[in-house]
């Protein structure tokens, strides 16, 4: 029986081209294969960088016997849950029933109908410690496919049904909440408090081992309360700052690269899984750029720094876009071994051959990176990271953005060939996140298209679509949801949970609310608001779960600041000025801050991004427009008279202080 994996766009599923086992790539025609013979389906779950699932690949699936008896008994679909992340949601959710110690590779077998009636995740090859081999959950769950049908088919409608029960009681629930609820500061206050007692109080970040960077929870913190200035004492933002600082000097971030592991195994951040995920080390940059515009604390620059470099050198692409993930493993020496390259110093690396790379651009993660970088680059003056984040907007404007306006999922752009596009389709994830990385470089360049293509995205996600209760648009990818699963009746319209990185959800109610920021349209203020009611009570409940959806819930409860620069189309520098308006919002604490120049500023203005109506260089200087509200001060030239705004962590005056100290320092 053929494997159909060798020309999947999926290196992980690529991987398995060479197995003996038959395996199919996601999607109908494996279903109508196990409906014509009348077996069950594995459907396995995994990713490139899952140690675990090389493992079992090498100990299970390569083994002619085991695959022998797949081929022979089942259906096989090999499933890269970076490309489907809506098949993963799915299949994770009805494998709960099952186990509860959920992971990957995580092996569902469901009905040719696509119902779970059991599921593991790794599976040995022998017996141990209690554990069955997988042979011998093969032989289980065959026999009772063909002895016990009625009662398996049974158990898999139940299961499929209380999945169900569960997706309406969560629309439900939001329902009664109210489209216009959202936790007050109260609240947010008690759910900082609640983070602050899960700390490591003694090695840093949350809980014992393993341990997670959990960014989006960091984000919540870092941006939480009244940060005047003496919020460095208060409990959201010292615990935010207090980790980034523990975890930049720990294993888990790479001193050569500057890159961040995954997680590490012990309490102390030590024995790291040695994959590193574009999304982490987005996120994290985010985070570093921000506590170094909070604090000016060198540790905050050069962890965030040494993460740039890292996406820059090792992760992005000839093409321009971002490789979705480092593998763990790597061969040191003619030995394939986890981590063992990065054990070596920089001149011992040079002779090894790096760990490979998943060449697998995805639109969401690449919209993290965009973001990240650009700000990175405004604020710590790198043309350079702003013009790798360029490239890989231009990138995904060229190959990921289809002529009838949705979006593809995953590319792999190749090394020298034509990129080829994957049939998944994009999730609201892709929608929200690269929607977000491009409005961050639009402030930043002052390119109006860039938002404008932001702005036409985020828009397709709310056209057409009604909340429950409500006669506001709530999100959803125009693609829809997955075929596959539609047609199964096994996937809800929205899927609010968060894990590492942002929702759906969360990525696109945080680029409605910049939108609303710049636009002053209030309908993206209440896309966002209607969006999250979803998890309006779920997210205080459980805050390392849901930090993404509690960041832009603080946000909704703040008020609104922006700082924009204009400056004349022909400016010339003026270079005995110690301190220019554009240092200061290089470290201005502002939601939005954007430097554009008088030709930019009409840009934006006549594209209905009022924000940047009416707003010049009257005296042919540089002008700063300070906005709380939508209610702008007025104009200033002279940075001394720019004065600090509610959420300033450091005075402006003391930033401005700082930085005429370094320029001095430098002559």
């Amino acid at each position: 029986m053929p494997n159909h994996l060798a020309d999947a766009i999926s290196p992980y599923l690529r991987s398995h081209a060479d197995n003996p086992v038959a395996w199919f790539g996601w999607g109908e025609e494996a279903f109508r294969e196990a409906r014509r013979r009348d077996v069950p389906v594995l459907v396995s779950i995994g990713y490139s960088t899952c140690h675990w699932c090389h493992v079992m690949a090498r100990e299970s699936f390569s083994d002619p016997a085991i695959a022998e008896y797949l081929n022979a008994h089942l259906v096989s679909i090999k499933v890269d849950r970076e490309e489907h992340p809506d098949v993963d949601a799915s299949y994770l959710a009805a494998a709960s029933a099952f186990t509860d110690g959920l992971g990957w590779p995580l092996n569902v077998f469901v009905t040719p109908d696509g119902q779970a009636f059991h599921a593991g995740t790794y599976f040995p090859p022998v017996a141990r410690a209690g554990h069955p081999s997988f042979r011998e959950v093969l032989t289980a769950v065959t026999t009772a496919w063909l002895t016990r049908r009625a009662e398996v088919t049974a158990g898999a409608a139940r299961v499929a049904d209380l999945l169900a029960d569960s997706a309406r009681e969560l629309a439900a629930g939001a329902a009664r909440f109210g489209a216009n609820a959202q936790p007050g500061i109260d609240v947010l206050d008690q759910t900082v408090a609640e983070l602050v007692g899960y700390e490591d109080a003694r090695f840093g970040g949350f809980g014992g081992s393993p341990k997670f960077p959990v960014a989006p929870a960091l984000s919540f913190l870092l941006g939480h309360g009244d940060h005047g200035h003496e919020e460095l004492q208060g409990e959201g933002p010292g615990l935010a700052l207090r980790t980034l600082k523990i975890m930049g000097a720990s294993p888990l971030r790479d001193p050569i690269e500057g890159g961040f592991f995954r997680y590490a195994v012990n309490r102390n951040w030590s024995d790291p899984h040695y994959e590193r995920m574009l999304y982490d080390n987005a996120q994290l940059l985010s985070l570093c750029t921000r506590a170094w515009m909070i604090t000016g604390q060198s540790w905050a620059r050069n962890i965030a720094e040494g993460i740039a470099r890292f996406l820059c050198t090792v992760m992005q692409l000839p093409s321009g876009g971002f490789a979705s993930a480092q593998d763990s493993e790597s061969t040191v020496d003619g030995q394939r071994v986890e981590g063992g390259y990065y054990t070596l110093e920089r001149s011992e690396r040079a002779r090894q051959t790096p760990p490979a790379l998943d060449e697998k651009v995805l639109t969401g993660w690449n919209g993290l990176a965009i973001q990240a970088l650009a700000r990175a680059g405004f604020a710590f003056d790198r043309p350079d990271l702003i013009a790798a984040a360029r490239r890989a907007a231009d990138y995904l404007r060229e190959q990921h953005e289809r002529a009838d306006g949705t979006l593809v999922r995953a590319s792999v752009s190749g090394r020298g060939t034509e990129p080829r596009i994957s049939a998944a389709a994009a999730t609201l994830e892709d929608y929200g996140m690269y929607s977000r990385g491009l409005l961050e470089l639009a402030l930043v360049t002052g390119e109006v298209t860039y938002a404008t293509r932001a702005r036409h995205l985020l828009e397709s996600t709310l056209s057409g679509t009604t909340d429950t209760g409500t006669d506001m648009p709530a999100f959803r990818p125009p693609n829809g949801a997955d075929p596959v699963l539609s047609g199964q009746g096994l996937v809800s319209a929205i899927d609010p949970s968060e894990g590492a990185y942002p929702s759906g959800l969360s990525a696109a109610a945080d680029a409605a609310l910049l939108l609303h920021r710049l636009t002053g349209d209030d309908r993206y203020r209440r896309a966002a608001q209607v969006g999250l009611s979803l998890v309006a009570s779920l997210a205080p409940a459980r805050p390392l779960a849901y930090g993404a959806a509690l960041a832009v819930f603080d946000e909704l409860s703040a008020p609104i600041e922006q700082l924009v620069i204009v400056s004349p189309d022909h400016q010339q520098l003026d270079t005995r000025a110690p301190v220019t308006l554009t240092d200061l919002a290089r470290r201005h604490p502002a939601p939005v801050v954007a430097c554009v120049s008088e030709s930019q500023a009409r840009a934006f203005a006549a594209a209905g991004f009022d924000l940047f109506a009416a707003r010049a260089a009257p005296t042919g200087q540089p002008t700063g427009y300070l906005c709380r509200d939508f209610v702008c001060q007025l104009p200033v030239t002279d940075p001394a008279q720019l004065p600090p705004v509610h959420g300033t962590a450091m005075l402006l005056a003391e930033i401005a202080a700082e930085i005429a100290a370094e320029a001095q320092q430098s002559d």
